[in-house]
């Protein structure tokens, strides 16, 4: 596999990383045999967050004896000083070693987020004390609103950015990522097959090898799904103007329906978490049913507080059917609940 130079890092990363969250559905000894298959194939970059149920610690156990093979990525939501140290020391713990390759702030999608961490006692204290340390490398964050995420870029304190990209998702390489590049930063995909939302690999994976500096992170749970994702970048072809019409006919059909996660529908003067209750789906594709259902509970109760008084819509610059579409997702959380609650 094709190595990527992970921006001001001086990392060289394979292409294609490795997402650490539907691993966490996968007994133990099932999900090394995974992760090494996937490294056995040349995958050297490893994404995961301590936020992932015990991904840290499946990667861990299962890399430990290539240790310096591998890249190892994580996160934290923390945004003060005493819990981000907390956090570096576990991920330290379940990852099963001394340095964290990239240590990544986790979800900078709002300006209080990027605040937060910079401000006396933020989390970046913390971060720069265990760089100092020895225990973190490279500081990197990941986003979902451009505009936040185009502020932090250019603060120039950040090594990497790791943002949603797919053909729905594309307009982070208007703007967002030339940014980045301005800055040296490596770039991280998530999302691209979004969310678990795409199932054409061939198109998705087409579509982003295009950016030959963008490493993406599908999140795999199976050996099947690696080898049908590492096949297309070890025998790569380039995407045909059929494929080029398939893209189109999708993100016609897809996007009218599909919750970029940009925010701006919000604040919902009655309270609805709009961008939570909307990624219900992606999120059940991904996450353990009992997780998934545990982390979007109390946002899917505030589906009932809707009173379709169409301010959400008129902030929506993808237009989507916002009220229609929250109570779809309530309708799929209730019978997803009934299955697996």
């Amino acid at each position: 596999m094709n190595s990527v130079r992970l921006g001001k890092t001086g990392l060289e990363v394979s292409e294609l990383g490795f997402g650490g969250i539907p691993i966490i559905r996968v007994e133990a000894e099932e999900a090394a045999g995974i992760i090494r298959h996937c490294f056995d194939r040349g995958v050297t970059f490893f994404d995961t967050a301590n936020m992932y149920g015990d991904s840290e610690k499946k990667l861990g156990q299962a890399l430990g004896p290539v240790r310096d093979r591998v890249v190892l990525a994580t996160k934290t939501l923390a945004r003060d000083a005493e819990t981000a140290a907390r956090h570096i020391d576990k991920s330290l713990r379940d990852l099963q070693t001394d340095r964290l390759d990239l240590f990544q702030f986790h979800n900078l999608s709002k300006r209080q987020d990027l605040d937060a961490i910079l401000a006396p006692n933020g989390a970046m204290e913390a971060v720069r004390r265990a760089v100092e340390a020895g225990k973190i490398a490279h500081v990197g964050f990941s986003a979902h609103d451009p505009a936040t995420a185009l502020e932090a870029c250019r603060t120039g304190l950040f090594a990497t950015l790791q943002f949603p990209f797919n053909f729905i998702e594309y307009d982070a390489a208007s703007e967002l990522f030339p940014a980045a590049r301005e800055q040296d930063m490596g770039l991280i995909g998530m999302k691209p097959l979004g969310g678990g939302l795409l199932d054409r690999a061939d198109l998705c994976f087409g579509f982003l090898r295009r950016h030959s500096d963008l490493v993406p992170i599908p999140g795999i749970e199976s050996l099947r799904e690696a080898d049908e994702i590492i096949d297309l970048y070890e025998s790569p072809r380039p995407l045909s103007r059929a494929d080029m019409d398939e893209i189109e006919a999708l993100r016609a059909s897809l996007g009218k329906r599909f919750c970029h996660r940009c925010g701006y529908c919000l604040p919902c003067d009655n309270g609805v978490r709009i961008v939570e209750i909307m990624g219900f789906r992606s999120m059940s594709r991904r996450l353990d049913p009992k997780m998934a259902l545990l982390m979007t509970r109390e946002a899917i109760a505030t589906v009932d507080e809707c009173t379709e008084c169409g301010e959400c819509l008129e902030r929506c610059p993808y237009s989507l059917p916002i009220p229609e579409l929250i109570r779809e997702n309530q309708a799929a959380f209730q019978e997803f609940a009934a299955r697996h609650g």
